[in-house]
């Protein structure tokens, strides 16, 4: 009766919350938010425990982003197999653990050697993102000029209004528009010229009701600008606020970079 019981459980948990199965829901959408933000609140105890600063990982932790993103479009190609811890949410989980302990080491590492506890996180997720490059194979230059334009030609217009909009004038709030950017050009090249299409739910709402995943660009600047103003308005701590934009930052550049590789070696 028990086992039953727990399997299921197991079998709810299968059906409902992994990748292999229903896709994004609206149900395991706000379950995965939940607990998103309760990892941000351990993650923020974490960095005042180890008293560093989250705002310097954005630039170490890429690699760690770009090693999730791409395991995941190896998969979308078929080019790595099928399984939970390739998939949502196996792969954030695996991922978020690894670069968790890599901070940690590094920092302890940093303590003993004095040795900069960036660039031992920075090397150990570039060596780790080396297979996935590797299993690549050739890319389609085409959609990488299409992608990369675009976000280039929308980011120019706030890199040009960076120091006329003092919310902009912060490196780190800029960086954080970006990858949001870089996300939604990413999206709007693959469904609208290229027959892919918008898995999460509210996104791909708004994009069924205006027909375009255009949407996504203004969707994306309203919401982002508008988080990035809250925090620095209303958040007094530095590693909360920093933490909270660290997490905004990996939110948009992971499925950014996971729709562009997966664009690129799929076309």
């Amino acid at each position: 009766m028990i086992f039953d019981f727990f399997q299921g459980i197991l079998e709810y948990i299968r059906q409902n919350f992994v990748y292999l199965h229903p896709g994004y829901t609206i149900l395991n959408t706000v379950v995965f938010g939940i607990i998103l933000g309760i990892s941000i609140l351990l993650i923020i105890k974490m960095f005042k425990y180890i008293k560093k600063d989250p705002a310097d990982l954005m630039i170490p932790l890429i690699p760690f982003i770009f090693f999730g993103s791409s395991a995941r479009a190896l998969v979308d190609n078929n080019i790595y197999p099928l399984t939970y811890i390739l998939v949502t949410p196996g792969l954030y989980i695996f991922t978020g653990l690894m670069a968790i302990f890599t901070v940690l080491a590094s920092v302890y590492i940093e303590r003993k050697t004095n040795f900069d506890y960036r660039y031992i996180i920075l090397t150990v997720g570039a060596v780790i993102c080396i297979p996935n490059i590797l299993f690549m194979g050739p890319i389609n230059i085409i959609a990488t000029l299409q992608v990369v334009g675009v976000w280039a030609l929308i980011s120019s217009i706030f890199v040009l209004l960076k120091n006329k909009w003092s919310l902009l004038k912060n490196k780190f709030n800029l960086s954080v528009l970006m990858a949001h950017l870089f996300d939604a050009s990413s999206t709007y090249i693959a469904v609208d010229f290229y027959g892919y299409s918008e898995q999460h739910v509210l996104p791909s709402a708004l994009t069924g009701l205006v027909g375009s995943a255009i949407v996504m660009f203004p969707l994306k600047i309203a919401v982002i600008l508008g988080a990035l103003y809250i925090i620095d308005s209303y958040i007094e701590d530095r590693t909360i606020a920093n933490m909270l934009k660290l997490a905004i930052f990996i939110l948009g550049l992971a499925p950014g970079l996971r729709n562009f590789l997966s664009l690129i070696m799929g076309t």
